[in-house]
């Protein structure tokens, strides 16, 4: 073996040992990462699980006996199944009103000419970055004026609004992505735009559906300042509404309070869990054409 082979194989053997050492040090962030982003999670379901006596004792060992308690006091003993039925309508209503506008938008500025459609998806891009909070006198004097507070259809209004430019943008670039061979054969063939769509466009878009679907979910589930503001009867109150009074009423007692707060988190992590496969797909794509 000549020289030049051996500091070939040497110049290979320390790049692999150095691409070894670079997966590692990666590996080893993204576990620090999950760990810190998970602490928080087991302290509340941990927590959730002992009694007032023996968190006093031990706030941060785990439960010597685990009690479900809390949870039948949660959900027996307060309004928590209204709340989350108030969010449920919201969520469902607002997404779904979004997700129809957001396809007919997206699908009018990917695939059809006319005049100023860049400036139109500039636009709509742009309104991701206005916080609601600059909107909400406006909005309040506009919704008292047309007698909408404290109603459902006011209250999915405003968060579809919210999260329809969001959507526009991600369905746009993922529309950019579908073939325009499809799109020619279907016009051959006497399909109009609302079929494409429908028959098309929407059926190979499904991650990208999805993905919107959990994102927008999670973001009206979570919110509590429209919510605060919109819906002042308490009947209407949402989840996290619900949740800022429950804490309030229920300080002392920790327990209790992360007890609703594991009930509170479950859907949204059901949701996530369920359709996580399509979730990541949804956000990769349209990245690569």
């Amino acid at each position: 073996m000549t020289m030049s082979e051996i500091a070939t194989q040497d110049r290979r053997r320390r790049a692999r040992a150095q691409t070894a050492l670079g997966d590692a040090l990666k590996q080893g962030v993204l576990l620090i990462a999950s760990f810190v982003a998970l602490v928080p999670t087991f302290y509340m379901i941990m927590t959730a699980l002992k009694s007032e006596e023996e968190y006093a004792i031990d706030k941060l060992g785990l439960p010597d006996a685990p009690i479900l308690d809390n949870f039948r006091a949660v959900l027996v003993d307060s309004p928590f199944l209204a709340w989350m039925l108030n969010s449920f309508i919201l969520v469902v209503g607002s997404v779904a009103l979004s997700i129809v506008v957001s396809c007919l938008a997206a699908y009018a500025i990917a695939r059809m000419e006319f005049k100023g459609r860049e400036t139109l998806l500039a636009l709509s891009t742009s309104l991701m970055a206005v916080p609601p909070v600059v909107m909400i006198v406006p909005l309040f004097v506009l919704y008292t004026q047309l007698d909408l507070i404290s109603t459902y259809q006011g209250a999915i209004i405003i968060y579809a609004g919210l999260i329809t430019p969001f959507s526009v943008y991600l369905l746009t670039t993922f529309f950019r992505t579908v073939p325009k061979e499809l799109f020619e054969s279907a016009k051959l063939d006497g399909a109009g735009d609302l079929l494409i769509l429908w028959k098309i466009v929407l059926p190979l878009s499904l991650p990208a559906l999805v993905t919107l679907v959990v994102v927008n979910s999670l973001y009206v589930w979570n919110d509590l300042l429209i919510a605060i503001i919109f819906l002042q009867e308490d009947a209407k109150r949402t989840l996290m509404a619900g949740i800022s009074v429950f804490q309030g009423r229920y300080n002392n007692q920790v327990p209790l309070t992360m007890a609703g707060m594991v009930i509170a988190s479950a859907p949204m992590f059901i949701l996530y869990i369920a359709f996580q496969k399509h979730f990541i797909r949804g956000l990769m794509a349209g990245a690569i054409k």
